[in-house]
């Protein structure tokens, strides 16, 4: 798939993301070792992004299993069409007359009919879920388990023999291998804390925020429209949102979201006004919104301020409209 570290980030980059040194090295190494790649770190720093980004690459199939609360075997694996076979039970009951018409006994009936069991039980009536789906697929695949820490330890634990044997057994059909090993992504927002065999079976990488370079970097290659000092000052005012004390930090998605209203706004700078209108493109609760703004108004309430001043590295970037 990849012939270097360097081949992972150019061909990444192609695909509008910037890898770190570090991530590349890590899904260069998952690759060639089979290994699933289990990426935490906060909601929106890019982890989902690159599960896709790689799949783009490499042209792979992307299969998408989003964990929930109560995720169960059934909604990832697969489940019985029961609907369709009921139909075909209905279309195919002369057939099934004619078949037990002549049965001596009960039990040869029932005999005669499970010989027939393969007709309605079979790979036409079966529903693929996301891991059944990557696993039996022709193509190769890129399976991502996306906030795999929101389901159920449960849950953690069917996955374990699924990552283990990628192979599955349905009792009605038999074993089912996969063709080809899908390349495995798991993600984690850290909401809670993942089994160790979880973390065993797979290579490991947390994903922080970018440093104020890098993000600068995603801006001007995801909204080039934005003019290269705006977008900077742009930056530089989420780097320092983040150096508060919020509920929520706005993530690198939120950035771009931000970087692409103030293009739609064709704002030529980032005053104070642009700002305290488009705070809420950033920060999604009102009591970041307000302490942002006393910040910007000189009333202190960042991280580490004291008697209504704010530290320096709470206060707002000083570019040229500051």
């Amino acid at each position: 798939m990849f012939e270097s570290v360097e081949t992972v980030k150019d061909c990444l980059e192609a695909e509008q993301y910037i890898a770190s040194d570090e991530i590349a090295t890590v899904v260069y190494l998952a690759e060639k070792l089979g290994k699933p790649l289990l990426l935490e770190g906060p909601a929106g720093v890019g982890k989902t992004e690159l599960a896709k980004a790689v799949a783009q690459a490499t042209h792979y199939d992307l299969v998408r299993l989003q964990c929930y609360e109560g995720l169960d075997e059934s909604k990832a694996l697969y489940e019985w069409e029961y609907a369709k076979q009921m139909l075909y039970t209905q279309l195919l009951r002369d057939k099934l007359g004619d078949l037990l018409s002549d049965a001596a006994s009960l039990t040869e009936a029932a005999d005669r009919l499970a010989d027939e069991e393969d007709v309605f039980f079979s790979t036409r009536f079966l529903l693929e879920r996301p891991l059944l789906k990557a696993i039996s697929s022709d193509r190769p695949t890129v399976l991502l388990i996306d906030e795999i820490d929101r389901a159920d330890a449960e849950f953690e634990a069917f996955l374990l023999e699924v990552l283990s044997d990628f192979q599955v057994s349905i009792p009605e059909i038999g074993t089912i291998k996969a063709k080809q090993q899908p390349t495995v992504f798991l993600t984690s927002n850290n909401t809670r804390e993942l089994s160790e065999a979880l973390k065993r079976r797979c290579l490991y990488i947390y994903i922080d925020y970018p440093a104020v370079a890098e993000e600068l970097r995603i801006v001007q290659i995801r909204v080039p429209d934005l003019e290269p000092e705006l977008a900077r000052q742009a930056v530089e005012a989420v780097q320092s949102l983040r150096k508060m004390d919020l509920k929520k930090n706005p993530s690198v998605s939120e950035t771009l979201d931000w970087a692409r209203a103030l293009v739609t706004l064709n704002a030529k700078s980032l005053d104070r006004d642009v700002l305290e209108n488009t705070l809420t493109v950033l920060l999604k609760y009102e009591a970041d919104v307000a302490r942002a703004r006393r910040v910007l108004r000189g009333g202190g309430g960042g991280s580490g301020s004291t008697g209504g001043s704010s530290s320096r590295g709470s206060e707002p970037p000083r570019g040229r409209d500051w």
